[in-house]
C-alpha cells in the first residue's frame, strides 16, 4: 500500500537558511506586509531569516540582489514576492529567471491550482515562478499577502521540510551541485 502525503515525524527537521526579498515601487519596509508574513511564516516553520531586503521594480537591483545570495554558499533558499505581474513594472522573472539553471515547471502549476480555488481566474494575472540557481532554490511569488500565504501553506512549507513524504526538495540539495564536481 502506497504512503499518504504528508509529514514523517520520525524524520529529522533540517532548517534552511532562506532569504527573502521584497520587490516593489509603492511599499517601504515597515508597509511590507508580504515580506512580514513570509519571514514570520518561515521562521515559524523552524527554518532562519539568512536575509531581507526589499528592492524597486528594477531587473538590475532584483538580479544583483539575487545573485549576491545565490554566490552565498550559507544560503539555502530564496524567496521574493512582488513585481510577478504583467504590467510595465512587473519585472522580477525577467531579473530572476535568466539566473535558473533548472526552472522548476512544477511549481507555477501547483500555484495556480492553489490560486485558483481562492481567487478564480485572476490566478492568470500571476507570472510566479520558481527554480534552481547554483544549488540554491528560488521562488517567485506574486506581492499580495493571500498569494505568499498560499505558495508557503499550500507548497514550501512542505517541500522545504526534510521530513515530508513522498519527497522534497530539501532531500536532493545535496545533488543539485553534483554536476560541478569533478568527475573522477
Amino acid at each position: 500500500m502506497r504512503a499518504m502525503a504528508g509529514i514523517d515525524e520520525s524524520r529529522v527537521f533540517i532548517p534552511l537558511r532562506i532569504c527573502v526579498l521584497s520587490v516593489s515601487d509603492t511599499r517601504t519596509v515597515a508597509e511590507d506586509k508580504s515580506g512580514d508574513l513570509l519571514s514570520k511564516m518561515i521562521s515559524e516553520a523552524g527554518h532562519s531569516i539568512a536575509s531581507r531586503a526589499l528592492v524597486k521594480d528594477d531587473i538590475a537591483s532584483i538580479r544583483d540582489t539575487v545573485e549576491r545570495w545565490i554566490d552565498d554558499p550559507e544560503i539555502d533558499c530564496v524567496i521574493s514576492t512582488g513585481g510577478t505581474g504583467f504590467t510595465g513594472r512587473d519585472v522580477t522573472p525577467e531579473a530572476i529567471k535568466p539566473l535558473f539553471e533548472k526552472e522548476i515547471e512544477g511549481f507555477a502549476i501547483l500555484f495556480h491550482t492553489l490560486s485558483f480555488a481562492k481567487v478564480g481566474t485572476s490566478t492568470i494575472q500571476s507570472r510566479a515562478c520558481a527554480g534552481v540557481a547554483r544549488g540554491t532554490y528560488i521562488f517567485c511569488l506574486p506581492g499580495s499577502p493571500g498569494a505568499c500565504r498560499d505558495a508557503w501553506d499550500g507548497i514550501l512549507k512542505f517541500q522545504l521540510d526534510a521530513r515530508h513524504r513522498p519527497c522534497n526538495f530539501v532531500e536532493i540539495m545535496p545533488r543539485l551541485e553534483e554536476h560541478r564536481r569533478p568527475k573522477s
